[in-house]
């Protein structure tokens, strides 16, 4: 009897800056978990960080880190393909297509769109507009079962859903309807400064996040500025108690233990006590990544082996969807 195959897995992470525990507690650390159950495709998606204005040399540079910091983080490149966005031409060429089969009213509608259009004012790009479109090619390319998301990209897991179906259902089916997979803790982790909005490393206010590459003085220090409120009472309630709140999930993230625990540990305690053991935790959780990653940074060979092995690994199913895409939809194949 055969084994019945892996679903797939697929996500990716802007090489963007430095990743905070955000990524790691909402995303990554997830990721390493299903490696192990699916077959797991990530991406550093290099081709939707150009959607904003790019320095050229960093964003290289970064991509290079961001390699090396998910291979730290546990991404195990014998049982996962990782590769980069702009390596694989696939993305593009499917996302052209797609782009025939999207109206603009659903881009249009766009939150995160809206969002980052204020930032570059009178002159959007085109790009920034039409990049759920390219990501929803990530997505359909790989036929993909699931996307491990935070509830901020449910929308555009949304948008492949029905742009997946729509061409199924004017050229034939072609691509595999993807669903939303979030985690089971940590999938929103919020700002340390405003506990209203989540976790960003491009939040102008340092002490509101937390990057997986600050030093452990620098992670208890943020940790004690951290907001909460005044009763100095540690139990979990998102609306009375957002900051709390926060702090109590990101220490059930280091550490494993569930809020109810938490709430037992610190009953009686001031919130000094509580701030300091998250920050603690948190620093503890984090050396070991920083270690390695420090390692595979001076490792350039090994990260461009993985990054073109991995492409071709990536190119090779990519291209198995695109074909049948390309010739549902009229061109010549020869």
């Amino acid at each position: 009897m055969e084994t019945p195959a892996k679903k797939i897995v697929y996500s990716g992470i802007q090489p963007s800056g430095t990743f905070t525990i955000g990524n790691y507690f909402g995303a990554m650390k997830n990721w390493v978990k299903l490696q192990e159950d699916y077959q797991s495709i990530f991406c550093v998606v290099d081709l939707h960080a150009i959607t904003m204005p790019q320095n050229p040399a960093d964003l290289r540079r970064r991509t290079y880190e961001s390699m090396a910091l998910l291979l730290a983080l546990g991404i195990d490149p014998e049982k996962s393909i990782l590769y980069v966005q702009s390596m694989v031409p696939e993305h593009a060429e499917l996302t052209w297509i797609l782009n025939c089969c999207t109206y603009m009213g659903e881009l249009s509608r766009m939150t995160q769109f809206k969002d980052k259009a204020q930032k570059q004012g009178e002159n959007i790009r085109v790009g920034l507009f039409d990049y759920p479109v390219l990501m929803a090619a990530d997505i359909l390319l790989y036929q993909t079962d699931l996307v491990p998301v935070g509830n901020d990209q449910r929308q555009h897991v949304e948008l492949a859903r029905d742009i997946a179906t729509r061409f199924n259902q004017q050229y034939g089916d072609v691509f595999k309807i993807p669903e939303a997979y979030f985690g089971e803790s940590g999938a929103r982790i919020m700002s340390l400064q405003d506990p209203t909005k989540k976790m960003s490393k491009s939040d102008e206010n340092l002490n509101g996040f937390i990057s997986l590459l600050d030093d452990p003085k620098t992670i208890v220090k943020k940790f004690k500025r951290a907001i909460t409120d005044s009763e100095m009472n540690v139990h979990h309630n998102r609306e009375e108690k957002p900051g709390v709140s926060n702090l109590m999930e990101i220490y059930s993230c280091a550490t494993g233990k569930s809020l109810d625990a938490i709430a037992q540990e610190f009953e009686g305690k001031g919130y000094g006590d509580f701030k300091l053991a998250v920050g603690e935790a948190v620093a503890e959780t984090i050396i070991p990544v920083q270690t390695e990653y420090q390692r595979l940074l001076k490792e350039k060979d090994y990260l461009n082996t993985i990054m073109h092995t991995h492409a071709e690994k990536a190119s090779m199913m990519a291209w198995k969807t695109l074909a049948k895409a390309r010739k549902k939809v009229g061109f010549v194949t020869v």
